[in-house]
């Protein structure tokens, strides 16, 4: 198969992630979270590249339709599962937005086997956006956290409060999200095969 660049930064996408990752959760590495963020920084802006380049020079291909949405959600479910660990993240959210990835990726695979190629639409795009950007806040914020001298912020204001707001607000647009795609899949796909 013969790779474009806009396919080739979707796989550079999935390479990044498991660098951010060991960045993120290598406690001992000074100003990790600022190193983690400009690893995660780079990778989502592999996504805003691929995309925009693919459509100016006539490069969409299914390929990249298919394996885009899939780096992403390695990307940021990676980062859910680091915060996770770190207690920045509640469980639930976690388990919205697997259940969500699984089911629309199952849908996918469906649509795939008809010959039918489902875009992410308008919705799985923003929330992708919300989770990229808030992870890199939760990033930044977290360098901030660990420069500060303790007792500066009032106890309530933590990262992890913090963390955990700005997160939630993903999960509910990956519900919103998965159902559009669901109710929109209903009128290409024959689930009935």
């Amino acid at each position: 198969m013969k790779y474009n660049v806009p396919n080739l930064l979707t796989i550079a996408r999935i390479f990044m992630t498991p660098l951010f990752l060991a960045l993120l959760l290598w406690a001992s590495l000074p100003h990790r979270f600022l190193i983690a963020a400009a690893v995660y920084g780079l990778a989502a802006l592999t996504d805003c590249i691929d995309g925009k380049l693919a459509r100016k020079y006539d490069q969409i291909t299914n390929f990249g339709k298919l394996v885009d949405p899939i780096a992403d959600k390695i990307l940021t479910t990676s980062a859910l599962l680091g915060f996770m660990t770190m207690g920045l993240c509640n469980i639930w959210i976690v388990v919205i937005v697997l259940t969500r990835e699984f089911t629309i990726s199952s849908v996918r695979m469906i649509a795939a086997a008809e010959g039918v190629v489902i875009p992410a639409n308008f919705w799985g795009k923003l929330k992708t956006a919300s989770q990229m950007i808030f992870t890199l806040v939760i990033l930044l914020l977290g360098e901030i956290f660990a420069v500060l001298p303790q007792n500066v912020l009032p106890p309530q204001l933590t990262l992890s409060a913090i963390s955990n707001g700005l997160l939630w607000i993903t999960a509910v647009l990956t519900v919103i999200s998965g159902v559009i795609y669901l109710k929109d899949s209903k009128n290409v796909i024959d689930f009935t095969k």
